[in-house]
């Protein structure tokens, strides 16, 4: 999670940084801990070498028929062993309390991420395409999808409850589609390797990139202790956990078209209708892994992927920077790629790619090995959407809409819709 050194040298950088966060100074507390197990360590290893020298001087004693001696060096041992035993319980109980209070920390944002308390503070980076004027009244897209017999919530909510859809036919066709696209143009033109990954994971993978275990609430878990994974950046990150990799390797860049699955929990009468805001949804996910001075050269490389996949679409959109009060748990520095939905008569985030620094590689020990040294060092991870692919339904349903409720279907995915020009046409 962090350096402990750093913050032994730098509690009040740490807390700054906390600070900005939202988060109460823990720098102190975390000293404290941290001073109270290396003390242990010290006393259990003095420990240890007392036993052992004892252990010797018994056969000694006994050689030199000193019964006596031999008597009390057993009788030390002895006692030396349980206080073993006992130190050992203390170290395992201070590293625990020491590891859950760090695993509860945000990430350190960088300095230029703004300051804020909410998403109105964000800051607007750039802008692309215009939204087009329709000379009819702008639908959302449950309208379109009900008023076309192909988004079916009522038979999504007979089968599992709120927050769940059936698509029919040419739209559900038209998310495949979507799907397909953002996979070959990542994997054919942006240098990511496809990927197919588990939907459900241990809770260490989880651990990992951070959703545990502050946001279990937001996660669904099996009854056989299995997760059901928010996003595939989570089995994509942990491809090489406990590894360490060689640095002229680097960067690897992962892409996968996955299943998504979340609770929610946070959402409570947000986007209630309609597919914004799903239990069960679809994404293309890009994780890059990368030697510490690649990741700010490479954040840009991953937007860059995932705004082209509006712009191949042509469909509106505007990046933001993320402030301190909206940024994710684990990022440092995170852009939002907000898309134009003339339905809602707004832009609605439709990826978020986000650098983590080295926060996720030490929570799954991930290293890299410099090419002719011995040292390690934690390497970085970024993930981003590449894009969420209901949303992009959602967002071409309504930027290609016709006035008699029909949808045109975008140039770039005719060749995977088999000649079907217009949806309820």
């Amino acid at each position: 999670m962090f350096d402990l050194k750093f913050i032994r040298e730098n509690p009040e950088a740490f807390d700054k940084a906390l600070a900005r966060r939202g988060e109460e100074a823990r720098a102190e507390e975390i000293i404290a801990l941290d001073t109270s197990r290396r003390a242990v360590q010290t006393e259990a290893q003095a420990a240890q070498a007392r036993r052992n020298e004892a252990s010797k001087l018994i056969g000694k004693a006994k050689g030199q028929g000193n019964e006596a001696e031999a008597q009390a060096l057993m009788e030390e041992v002895s006692g030396l062993k349980t206080r073993l035993s006992e130190m050992e319980e203390e170290e395992r109980a201070l590293g625990e309390k020491l590891n859950n209070l760090l695993m509860s920390l945000p990430n350190m944002v960088y300095d230029d991420v703004p300051d804020g308390d909410s998403e109105d503070d964000n800051e607007e980076v750039r802008t692309w395409g215009k939204p087009k004027p329709l000379d009819f009244d702008a639908k959302e897209h449950f309208d379109l999808g009900e008023s076309l017999g192909m988004m079916d919530f009522e038979r999504a909510a007979k089968l599992s409850g709120s927050r769940f859809v059936v698509l029919k036919g040419e739209l559900a066709r038209l998310e495949r589609a979507l799907g397909q696209f953002m996979l070959d143009l990542h994997t054919m033109e942006h240098g990511y390797t496809e990927m197919l990954t588990p939907a459900m994971v241990r809770g260490n993978a989880l651990l990992g990139t951070g959703q545990l275990p502050k946001f279990g609430d937001d996660a669904f878990q099996t009854n056989t202790g299995h997760w059901l994974i928010p996003t595939s950046e989570v089995t994509l990150t942990n491809l090489h956990s406990d590894e360490i990799l060689d640095e002229e390797d680097l960067p690897l860049r992962f892409t996968a078209h996955s299943q998504c699955f979340r609770a929610e929990a946070g959402a409570a009468g947000r986007d209630t209708r309609g597919m914004i805001r799903q239990h069960q949804f679809e994404k293309v996910e890009l994780v890059s892994v990368t030697a510490p001075d690649q990741s700010d050269d490479e954040l840009e490389r991953m937007l860059g992927c995932a705004e082209e996949v509006l712009k191949r679409l042509h469909l509106p959109y505007r990046v933001v920077k993320l402030c301190t009060g909206d940024i994710g748990f684990g990022a440092r520095r995170t852009y939002d790629i907000e898309v134009w939905l003339p339905g809602q008569g707004k832009y609605r985030e439709i990826s978020s790619c986000s650098t983590c620094g080295d926060f996720q590689a030490r929570r799954m020990k991930m290293r890299c090995r410099p090419k002719g040294e011995k040292k390690t060092q934690f390497v970085h991870t970024l993930n981003g959407s590449g894009l969420a692919v209901g949303r992009t339904l959602i967002a071409v349903m309504e930027n290609y809409q016709q006035a008699n409720g029909t949808i045109r279907v975008p140039e770039v995915l005719k060749p995977y819709m088999r000649g079907v020009d217009v949806i309820g046409g």
